[in-house]
């Protein structure tokens, strides 16, 4: 298998009057960079990356730095493309902006590899323990700076229900903007809109210090969440554990964590529960089946965290599929130890309407797509309508 062609698209969706807030930031677009490899035979694959900050510099480690790289290997299996790549690279590009670019290029590769074969993605890296995955919906963000009780506690409890009368059955919703008590009434407001029954789960976005993430985390146990994502930064390691050596909920994170090694030393400082690679983020596929490895090792469960287009969704559909219950029981139990797949709520025009056909929730599952590759087809017409980049393609001479 060897490569013919590089091609980057950089793809923004103005939200406009559907902007919304994390503790972090504000959302006035949906962004991301798409990769399109061709093979010498002509056969083509999508991956993506770009997705937590500007896309363009991730844009430029492909088009700069990897492709010619890329284009001069005779072999472009996937697992000898990363290892090659990445030792290239590491001097200067262990984590951030050039992993987020070979994660790009290896789901790519695994997509031309299925395509090639004629087999899904989840067929080659293990096969499926599952064809559809459950799904929680990620929303209740903020949709303002400023706290107004009166406004914004009914506005929560009408979205949240909406969630429900779709058929979802399991939320995680956005914490880390507001003071601890005001965030308490949203919790609050949550879990009497939704009821008991209703499996419920936390996200700060790294909102917190290690003290104040304690203190909401009362709040979340008190109403019965089941996981706290990313309560204190990402290299706040002794935060992560003295977190969760003081709170009986789930700790949840690595998003922000790249490559084995960095899920390694996450592992052994004791920092979660749960561990949540990126995979358009912390190395594409071949690296998130290392990282599943070594979480295994300690009983972990991993549920990848996903952020982006259509393609992002694919790919973390085949990696789910394939990851073992943890631990294992006769009867799965989502959640509990059966994995789950994010499906992010807000309006995001590159998920919905880059691929021919989309995902839809199905009895709270999203099913995996069995055809080869990743499964799915991107119309060329929504990447030229939302890209925003024009240059030539890198191409083999």
């Amino acid at each position: 298998m060897k490569i013919a062609r590089v091609e980057t698209f950089i793809l923004k969706a103005p939200l406009g009057s559907d902007t919304f807030f994390s503790s972090q930031a504000a959302f006035p677009e949906r962004t991301s960079l798409l990769v399109r490899l061709t093979t010498t035979d002509g056969i083509t694959g999508w991956g993506e990356g770009g997705q937590y900050g500007p896309a363009e510099p991730v844009k430029s480690c492909v088009d700069d730095v990897l492709a010619a790289q890329l284009l001069a290997m005779p072999d472009a299996s996937p697992g000898v493309v990363w290892e090659t790549l990445y030792s290239r690279t590491r001097d200067f590009g262990q984590k951030g902006t050039y992993v987020e670019a070979l994660s790009a290029i290896d789901i790519a590769l695994w997509d031309i590899l299925g395509k090639s074969l004629g087999a899904p993605v989840s067929a080659l890296i293990g096969g499926r323990f599952r064809d559809s995955v459950k799904a929680y919906g990620t929303g209740g963000y903020y949709s303002s700076t400023e706290f107004d009780a009166d406004r914004d506690l009914p506005a929560l409890a009408e979205t949240v229900s909406r969630y429900a009368s779709d058929g979802f059955g399991m939320l995680k919703l956005k914490v880390g903007l507001l003071a601890v008590a005001q965030d308490a009434r949203r919790i609050a407001t949550v879990r009497e809109t939704l009821g008991d029954d209703f499996a419920l789960l936390a996200d700060a976005n790294h909102a917190y210090s290690a003290s104040t993430a304690v203190a909401i985390g009362r709040e979340l146990e008190a109403n019965g969440f089941l996981f706290f994502e990313e309560p204190v930064p990402p290299e706040d390691r002794e935060g992560y554990a003295r977190v969760r050596s003081r709170l009986d909920i789930a700790i949840a994170g690595g998003e922000a964590e790249y490559t084995r090694y960095g899920f390694r030393d996450f592992i052994e400082a004791g920092c979660v529960d749960i561990l949540q690679p990126d995979i358009c983020v912390c190395g594409g596929i071949s690296e998130v089946q290392r990282i599943a490895t070594l979480a295994s090792t300690r009983n972990m469960r991993v549920i990848p965290h996903v952020w982006g287009s259509g393609i992002a969704l694919a790919a973390a559909l085949q990696v789910c599929s394939t990851l073992p219950l943890t631990p294992y029981t006769h009867v799965p139990v989502p959640l509990q130890n059966e994995p789950v797949i994010e499906f992010d709520r807000t309006r995001n025009p590159l998920r919905d309407e880059l691929l021919t056909e989309g995902f839809a929730l199905e009895d709270g599952r999203v099913r995996v797509p069995d055809s080869p590759g990743l499964g799915v087809n991107v119309d060329l017409s929504v990447v030229e309508h939302y890209r925003v980049d024009a240059g030539a393609p890198a191409s083999a001479m």
